[in-house]
């Protein structure tokens, strides 16, 4: 019996509509959604406490982690991240939950009326409608990431958060931010507050000085890696210090060496919320439960799993990971030196945006080979040629494919005994293989 196709949502209509209210993406400009929010009666001046949230590499898992703490203390905590995996309503979690679908259609349509067809990006009226959820549901706190950069991200229009939180700062969105590093650090820096304090995770020195200058400008105290806190990455988890002593700490539940660093950084901002600060139970709870799906994720079960286990191959494992920089890809090249007893074979897409070169470089010599596919549905993706052309020029010997299931299927049928593959280069690839694979 044939299906009949899945109805879209009304939120899919109202949300194509307000991809075509700029013509650039991306625009970074406070003035549009000022102008907006004023028009819905400034919701942002009626949130919960913030802890706002920027940086380069492991924004989301910070608050992962954070979101985890809280809740194992009992706090109601509503989270803003982006981009989006499968739905769209992933980026508003309203305690715990994303969004419902008839309230995300209420929000949308009350934002895409009150801005009567101006021109704003979609991050900018998507943004206004989080606001919206968030100022009419009484939470302890609301975790909020930035989009992109800081002093001008459609985020940055809190007054005073409860915290800032600026995570490591590394080269990218080159196309927007430039690719001076002291020059990215200080837009992310764009976020701290007079007198609100902030929670700096390991940076390279020149972004770290960026960072201290804005602090200085705004008379906002610090709290940085190596002077307010340290911590050390152990076999069983990590040894964390701050001027409230030491703490052995589990294990993190998010795979990889970066996520110890990423779990100390939320430590160290859980330390800082004050009356909201969990106790050492609900952290080390926190740790073990937070969740962070596209990040190191291991697809155990659905099509494509299926499709390594055809024909009684065992031995397979098929992994996903969502990073798309070149900190990322020295991240996932640190995991790969754990996965030495089987070979690893790498099925990448990315973005025009991306500098691919620089992500795969560091895992070149630990991959036995790489099919290139484009990003199905995304316009900005590179073409499985172009993606391909990227990894020869980064020294791989590159193999297209017309999809991920192709792909996997030609390692299959190559392969001499059991490996491991790895999917990665995008978060919209990621979404995509989730979504597929569901």
């Amino acid at each position: 019996m044939q299906k009949s196709p899945r109805t879209k949502p009304p939120s899919d209509a109202i949300l194509e509509r307000m991809n075509r209210l700029h013509p650039k993406i991306i625009d970074l400009s406070l003035g549009r959604i000022e102008r907006l929010l004023a028009r819905l009666g400034d919701p942002e001046k009626a949130l919960p406490p913030v802890v706002h949230v920027a940086g380069t590499n492991g924004k989301g898992s910070v608050i992962a982690y954070l979101a985890a703490m809280l809740q194992a203390a009992e706090r109601t905590v509503h989270t803003y991240t982006s981009p989006h995996l499968v739905r769209f309503h992933e980026r508003i979690v309203l305690d715990g939950q994303a969004v419902a679908e008839d309230r995300l259609s209420a929000l949308l349509q009350e934002c895409e009326d009150a801005n009567d067809g101006a021109p704003i990006t979609f991050f900018e009226i998507t943004t206004a409608a989080a606001m919206l959820a968030f100022s009419r549901t009484p939470a302890d706190v609301l975790l909020l990431e930035t989009g992109l950069g800081g002093r001008l991200d459609a985020t940055n229009v809190i007054d005073a958060p409860r915290l800032s939180v600026i995570t490591p700062v590394s080269i990218d969105h080159v196309h927007y931010l430039g690719d001076d590093l002291a020059g990215i650090a200080a837009e992310k820096a764009g976020i701290l507050k007079i007198g609100v304090p902030a929670v700096i995770a390991p940076q390279p020195p020149i972004a770290l000085e960026a960072i201290r200058a804005r602090a200085r400008s705004v008379q906002c105290p610090l709290y940085a890696f190596g002077e307010s806190w340290s911590f050390e990455g152990t076999d069983e988890g990590l040894h964390y210090r701050d001027d409230g002593g030491p703490l052995t700490l589990p294990k993190p539940r998010l795979l990889g060496a970066h996520q110890l660093e990423n779990a100390a950084v939320a430590v160290a901002a859980a330390g800082r919320l004050g009356d909201l600060k969990p106790d050492v139970a609900a952290i080390r709870r926190g740790l073990l439960e937070a969740r962070w799906p596209g990040r190191l994720q291991r697809l155990a079960r659905g099509p494509l799993a299926d499709l390594a286990a055809l024909g009684g191959r065992h031995g397979w494992e098929l992994w996903l990971d969502g990073g798309h920089n070149e900190a990322a890809g020295h991240a996932l090249a640190a995991m790969a030196d754990h996965w030495r007893d089987r070979p690893l074979h790498l099925i990448y897409g990315m973005l025009n945006t991306k500098s691919a070169r620089d992500f795969l470089r560091p895992l070149g010599p630990r991959a036995a080979s790489l099919h290139a596919v484009a990003i199905p549905g995304v316009e900005a993706s590179l073409s499985a040629e172009e993606a391909a052309a990227e990894a020869e020029a980064a020294g791989f010997a590159a193999q297209t494919a017309e999809s991920v299931e192709t792909a996997l299927g030609d390692i299959l049928t190559a392969a001499a005994g059991p490996g491991r593959v790895l999917i990665c280069g995008s978060l919209y690839l990621s979404g995509r293989v989730l979504a597929d694979n569901a």
